[in-house]
């Protein structure tokens, strides 16, 4: 009767077969991996060996004369940027301060030209008023003229306007007014006198001629 144990074929009374005694490599197995245990050992020895080595061979960067150099390149820097800062901060104060300087002087010239505005606006106003009393004041003045006669000759219609006339101050003892029908060249007298005094007055028509000597001047009433 065969009986199998662990992979390996027996025969009656305890033998063995011949194949199962051909399996017995395993010892070398072993002593491989324990070749490859201690290689590992001895590398990761190596390495740490290596480190440390080479920890102690590189300097330390920051004595360095390139991170020196750096390091007074930077403080330069900030230096250069504080002073920089600073300079602004001046500069943008004194800024402000113009600003605000101009700001108010516009306000001021502002309120001045608002002031000067309304000064011109009164000036104006003031001439308008003046050139209006000169204006009429032009025109009584033509009116009356037109309406005032003087010593001399006139046709009444053309050279004067009809209506009464009176002298505009009392009048001499040699004053002499005289009415006389137009184109009669004083022939025909239509009224006249010799007043010695006072202030005369006289009724003028269209058609007549009127002659003042020495009366002064009549005015239109």
């Amino acid at each position: 009767m065969l009986n199998t144990d662990a992979g390996q074929a027996q025969l009656p009374d305890g033998q063995t077969a011949p194949e199962a005694a051909e399996e017995q490599p395993a010892p070398a197995a072993k002593s491989s991996r324990n070749r490859g245990s201690l290689l590992a050992t001895a590398a990761v020895v190596v390495l740490l060996a290596g480190g440390v080595a080479f920890g102690t061979v590189l300097p330390d960067p920051k004595t360095s004369d390139a991170y020196t150099a750096l390091v007074d390149e930077k403080a330069t820097v900030e230096i250069e940027r504080d002073a920089a800062l600073s300079s602004y901060a001046s500069v943008k104060g004194k800024y402000d301060s113009l600003q605000g300087g101009i700001t108010a002087r516009e306000s001021k010239v502002s309120a001045r030209e608002t002031e000067v505005g309304k000064a011109d606006a009164a000036v104006k106003t003031a001439e308008a008023a003046v050139k209006a009393r000169e204006e009429a004041v032009t025109g009584a003045e033509k009116a009356k003229a037109a309406n005032t006669v003087s010593d001399g000759t006139w046709t009444v219609g053309s050279d004067i306007e009809p209506g009464t006339y009176r002298a505009s101050a009392d009048v001499g003892s040699s004053c002499y007014w005289g009415i006389y029908a137009t184109g009669s060249n004083g022939s025909n007298i239509i009224d006249n006198d010799l007043p010695g005094g006072g202030r005369p007055s006289v009724a003028l028509s269209a058609g007549q001629d009127f002659k003042s000597s020495r009366c002064g001047k009549w005015e239109k009433q």
